[in-house]
């Protein structure tokens, strides 16, 4: 029998209590004005079908990517597009081997289909341990999914060693590549994930508008790969899936590209000052490649809780929580003070010129072009 699942909602408490929801790792900024601009636009046509399969969305990334979009299949934001991999590539009953903690879908949603999860823990550091997960593999696995960076402690696998664990893993067995937070990656970090589907033909990357673009409530997700493995996963393309509204926002989304940088480093800077400010009040915080921060401590989302602040809430305590807010940062830092023994030394300031430095020369992706 089937057994039922349920997807976690996080430590909500009292909604009367809550001042700061930085539960889903969201984008504490609105979309841009000119992407609600062009869905406003496209609103007038509401009364219409979309596409009866999508074809515009596809071929728009692709373009952007520098890809055909034979390449592409996109869906209900990174999760739908997951789903629409795991029912496809992947026979009932084979195993699902990923790193654990992990983002929650993939666990659920193996439930869901039947795989059998075979989770491998994190290193002491917060990386996944991909040699572990080379040696979870065997003739029984039918799927693995790496994140990178990794939900919910933001670390990076390198670029070699990710490459060289790609060789390791059997043709046969599909790979999701989940890159839900890619633009926030440093320059130093930046991997050509075109040029790798190319060498892997049995590697889908997993990219979303959630997170950076800040377009959570549109649910725009994508994948690219092998035309082949693509092939496969558009067979449970959901007819008229994907709304007019996704389309143009990708679009202007895209031509506003600067904009988006702009923000992104102003979230990135945002999180290195308040990792510095965390780590002082001697929480051991991973150093995040993502718009998150993973609190390590068996009193972390208790405290958060009991301060009004909702945070993504693990079993032993520990709390991952959204950046970028100001107010909500200094929030975390004075329900965290209280607790600490080392206390925080001093509130967060914008000129800490190491730290300036520092996302100067992180630069993200996104202000760095598409690839052409």
């Amino acid at each position: 029998m089937t057994r039922p699942v349920h997807w976690p909602t996080g430590l909500r408490g009292d909604a009367d209590t809550i001042r700061f929801d930085l539960s889903l790792s969201e984008n504490p900024f609105p979309p841009l004005p000119s992407v609600v601009a062009a869905i406003d636009d496209c609103l007038a046509g509401a009364n219409r079908y979309p596409e009866f399969l999508p074809r515009s969305l596809p071929r728009l990334i692709g373009g952007h990517l520098g890809i055909g979009a034979e390449h592409i299949v996109v869906g209900s934001g990174a999760t739908g597009v997951a789903m629409q991999i795991m029912q496809t590539v992947a026979r009932a009953g084979s195993g699902f081997v990923y790193a654990t903690p992990t983002f929650d879908g993939y666990p659920i949603m193996a439930h869901m289909v039947g795989l059998r999860p075979v989770a491998v823990p994190l290193d002491p550091h917060g990386r996944q341990d991909l040699w572990g997960m080379a040696r979870a593999v065997n003739e029984r696995t039918g799927l693995i999914a790496v994140c990178r960076p990794h939900n919910p402690t933001g670390t990076v696998a390198g670029a070699s060693e990710l490459k060289a664990f790609l060789c390791s893993v059997p043709a046969r067995v599909p790979v999701i590549l989940d890159e839900a937070y890619a633009e926030f990656l440093g320059a130093s970090d930046a991997l050509d994930v075109v040029e790798l589907i190319h060498r892997h033909p049995n590697v889908l990357v997993l990219r979303t508008f959630s997170k950076a673009y800040g377009l959570a409530g549109l649910r725009i997700g994508y994948a690219f790969g092998a035309p082949d493995l693509v092939r496969r996963v558009r067979r449970l393309q959901l007819p008229f899936g994907m709304p007019g509204t996704a389309v143009a926002a990708v679009r202007a989304s895209y031509a506003a590209e600067a904009e988006l940088g702009e923000r992104i480093l102003r979230i990135t800077t945002q999180r290195e000052l308040l990792r510095i400010e965390l780590r002082r009040a001697g929480i051991r915080v991973p150093r995040s490649s993502a718009n998150f921060l993973f609190l390590p401590g068996r009193d972390i989302a208790p405290t958060l809780a009991r301060a009004g602040i909702v945070a993504k809430r693990y079993p032993n305590g520990s709390a991952r929580i959204a950046v970028g807010d100001p107010g909500a940062d200094r929030a975390v830092l004075a329900a965290l003070a209280a607790r600490s023994p080392a206390g925080v030394t001093r509130p967060l300031r914008r000129e800490d010129s190491r730290l300036l430095a520092l996302t100067a020369r992180y630069e993200p992706s996104a202000l760095r072009g598409p690839r052409r």
